[in-house]
């Protein structure tokens, strides 16, 4: 039997941001994964926003998923046949969110987004760094207490790149929310609170120096 995890242990704090990095194959999808329930660990527990997510059924931890999570991938996962707005207000349909509100809310995070001139355009017109801020937009718009980011920018030029990371980091930031990101980008990784490298299974914290702790910010 293979080990991708053995004995990482890690606690993250409400708000905080935090980057995950380490070799290709060394499990970093897979603990994000575990942290959202996806998968379960063979042994150990992990716990979620105060709640232990390895002690729920199935069902349950899909409920908390679409109610207390956020994703962001490296590739998009619009869905095609909806808009920009309808991509980002099923977030919100699919916790009971529906109507004048749901409409009100995405258009608010696409604005935020720089998206708020293209809430009726197909999403397959739209540019990459587009599309992912439109991905953006829908992971945050139900306002999750935890967003999970795998590689968000590797599909992405290096310019590109760094306008979405701005974006990012800037509204989790303002939202409070906590946000768990595995890259390889090291200014990305910079910019977190804190890194953690994972090294033969195990969670280890690196020296990297951020501005965000140089500066205080958490």
């Amino acid at each position: 039997m293979h080990r991708v995890l053995d004995g990482a242990d890690a606690d993250i704090h409400p708000g905080e941001v935090v980057a995950i990095v380490g070799r290709s194959g060394s499990g970093k999808s897979t603990l994000l994964n575990l942290v959202s329930g996806i998968d379960l660990p063979d042994s150990g527990a992990v716990a979620t926003g105060g709640r232990t997510v390895t002690s729920m059924g199935e069902p349950e931890r899909t409920l908390f998923r679409r109610a207390h999570l956020g994703f962001v991938y490296q590739f998009f996962n619009l869905i095609p046949t909806l808009d920009v707005e309808e991509n980002v207000r099923l977030a919100l349909e699919l916790n009971g969110i529906r109507g004048a509100t749901a409409r009100r809310r995405s258009a608010a995070i696409l604005a935020h987004v720089g998206l708020g001139d293209r809430l009726r355009s197909a999403v397959d017109r739209l540019s990459g760094g587009e599309q992912q801020r439109v991905a953006l937009a829908r992971a945050l718009v139900h306002e999750p207490a935890v967003l999970l980011a795998d590689e968000p920018t590797g599909n992405l030029d290096e310019e590109t790149a760094s306008q979405v990371m701005h974006v990012l980091l800037s509204l989790t930031r303002a939202r409070g929310t906590t946000l768990i990101v595995v890259t390889h980008d090291s200014w990305l990784a910079r910019s977190a609170d804190r890194v953690l490298e994972l090294r033969e299974g195990k969670l280890l914290v690196t020296d990297v120096e951020s501005p965000a702790r140089r500066t205080g910010v958490s």
